[in-house]
C-alpha cells in the first residue's frame, strides 16, 4: 500500500505544493482584522469526543461557533442541541465555500483529514486550530507550516499542555542548568493497551455504513475500503491509514518539554524496537530512541521513547515508594548534576541531594492565559500563540520520524535540510503518501 517514487519526484511535489500555496493567497486574500473586543466566528469540523471539548474550549475562551461540521450526522444534530445558532454541515470543503461569516476553524477529526482540513481553511484566509499531531505525515507538516507563514495566520496545535504552568516550568528549570547539562531523556505513556486496538489486521466483512455517516467523506485523503465499525467513531487510531498509534497520539504531548527545553529539532538518528505491529496497525509496544548530535553550544541528547507497558529505566535516586507513582506518562531528565522527573505537562520534581535545598531558579516564559484564549487573540491581531505551526511542525516532525523508524524496522539518519533519510532511501517512502483522487493537498 506504499508508493514508491524517486528523490527528484518528491521534492518537485514539494516545490509545486509551494508555488500552489503562492498563487492560492493572492487569488483568496488573508484574513481580516479585529478589534481586541471582538468576537471570532469560529467553525467546528468534528463535533464528537475531542471535538466536544474543543467546543466548550473555545466558547469559553470567548470564540463565537457559527457553524458545525461532522461527517456523522448524528454527531452534529448532538452539538447542535447547545451550538443551536451554528450552522451545520458534513464537507467542510463546502462549509468553507459557502459560509462566509466563518474567520477561525478548529480541526478535530482522524489525523489522516488533519492536514488537508486545515490547508483548505489556510487557504481562504482562516486561522487554524487543529488537534495533535498537527499531521499524519511529515511531508504535511512542511505544508502547513510554511502555510502559517506565508498567510500570516493564527495557529496552534491542540496540545493543551504546552500551555500549562508544569510544562512551562519543566523547561524553565531544564534551561536554567537546575540539573546541569541534560545528555539524556526518556519519555513514556501507558498507551495504546486499554485505549485503542494496535497490532492488528485490517478487519473482514463488509457491513452497512451507519445512517448519517457519510463513509466516503470520512474515508477522505485515505485509500478507499469498506466501512467497518472498527474504525469509526475512535478505534482508528491504531490503523496507519489513518492514525498515528500511540506515538503520534501521546508524542505530541509528553515530548513537547523536552523538544522546548533542549532545542531538539535538526538532523538526528533513529531506531526502533516493536512487539506485534503489522501492516495494517502500529505496534502493541515499542521503544524509539533519537540521536540528536550537538547543537551550538548545547550537546548530544538522546531521547528514548516507552510505550505500551514498557517503564523508563529507574533513577538511582528514586525510592520505591516514587517508583510506584510513576504517573502513567511523563518525562525523565537526566542531566550531569541530577535527575528531573515530571508527569505529562506536571510541575517537575528533582530527585536526591540536588532537589532537597533546591531554589526555583525565575521564570522566564510567561504564564498564559489559556491554550485556546492564546490562539483567539493571536487572531485578533495580538501575539502569536506559542504553539504555533512553526512550532508544532517541528515538533510534530520529530515525533513522526518515530513512526518512520517503527514502520520502516531500519535505523534511519534524518537530514532535514534535505528532507531526506540518508542511509536507507526506501524509508522516504513513509515521509509523504499518496491521495485518493479529488484529495489533493496542493490543490486545497
Amino acid at each position: 500500500m506504499q508508493t514508491q517514487f524517486t528523490r527528484r519526484r518528491f521534492l518537485s511535489g514539494t516545490a509545486a505544493a509551494a508555488a500552489t500555496l503562492a498563487s492560492t493567497r493572492l487569488l483568496r486574500g488573508i484574513p481580516i482584522g479585529y478589534s481586541p473586543n471582538e468576537k471570532v466566528n469560529v467553525a467546528q469540523i468534528g463535533t464528537t469526543g475531542k471535538g466536544e471539548a474543543d467546543l466548550r474550549g473555545v466558547t469559553k475562551a470567548g470564540g463565537n461557533i457559527v457553524a458545525l461540521c461532522d461527517v456523522d450526522a448524528s454527531h452534529v444534530a448532538h452539538a447542535a442541541r447547545t451550538y443551536t445558532q451554528a450552522r451545520q454541515h458534513s464537507d467542510f470543503r463546502k462549509m468553507l465555500d459557502v459560509q462566509k461569516d466563518i474567520d477561525a476553524v478548529v480541526v478535530t477529526i482522524p489525523d489522516h483529514q488533519h492536514a488537508i482540513a486545515a490547508l483548505t481553511a489556510m487557504t481562504r484566509g482562516k486561522h487554524v486550530y487543529c488537534q495533535k499531531p498537527l499531521t499524519h505525515d511529515i511531508f504535511e507538516s512542511r505544508l502547513l507550516r510554511e502555510a502559517a507563514d506565508r498567510y500570516k495566520l493564527s495557529t496552534q496545535m491542540g496540545n493543551e499542555g504546552h500551555s500549562s504552568e508544569g510544562l512551562r516550568t519543566q523547561v524553565d528549570w531544564v534551561k536554567a542548568g537546575v540539573i546541569g547539562t541534560v545528555s539524556e531523556v526518556h519519555v513514556w505513556t501507558d498507551r495504546p493497551k486499554g485505549w485503542w486496538p494496535q497490532g492488528v489486521n485490517r478487519p473482514e466483512g463488509n457491513p452497512p455504513v451507519p445512517a448519517g455517516l457519510d463513509w466516503d467523506l470520512w474515508l477522505g485523503t485515505a485509500p478507499e475500503r469498506p466501512y467497518n465499525p472498527a474504525y469509526h467513531p475512535f478505534k482508528w487510531r491504531g490503523f496507519w491509514d489513518f492514525g498515528t498509534g500511540a506515538l503520534g497520539d501521546m508524542g505530541c504531548h509528553i515530548i513537547d518539554a523536552p523538544f522546548w527545553a533542549l532545542d531538539l529539532y535538526g538532523p538526528c538518528a533513529v531506531e526502533a524496537e516493536c512487539v506485534g505491529g503489522t501492516r495494517e496497525s502500529g505496534p502493541l509496544s515499542s521503544r524509539v530512541q533519537w540521536e540528536f548530535p550537538s547543537r551550538g553550544s548545547l550537546p548530544a541528547v538522546k531521547m528514548t521513547w516507552h510505550d505500551g507497558g514498557n517503564l523508563p529505566p529507574r533513577p538511582a535516586d528514586m525510592s520505591d515508594e516514587q517508583w510506584k507513582k510513576l504517573p502513567k506518562s511523563g518525562v525523565t531528565y537526566m542531566g550531569a548534576k541530577g535527575v528531573m522527573v515530571s508527569g505529562q505537562g506536571r510541575e517537575p520534581h528533582v530527585l536526591g541531594e540536588v532537589g532537597k535545598d533546591l531554589v526555583p531558579p525565575p521564570r522566564t516564559i510567561p504564564k498564559s492565559p489559556g491554550h485556546y484564549v492564546e490562539w483567539l487573540e493571536g487572531c485578533k491581531g495580538g501575539p502569536k500563540a506559542l504553539g504555533n505551526f512553526d512550532y508544532s511542525a517541528r515538533l510534530a516532525e520529530i515525533v513522526l520520524l518515530g513512526n518512520v523508524a517503527i514502520r520502516s524496522g531500519r535505523r534511519i539518519e534524518w537530514d532535514p535540510t534535505k528532507f531526506e533519510i540518508t542511509n536507507a532511501p526506501e524509508a522516504n517512502t513513509y515521509l509523504r503518501r499518496e491521495y485518493r483522487k479529488g484529495w489533493d493537498l496542493t490543490s486545497a
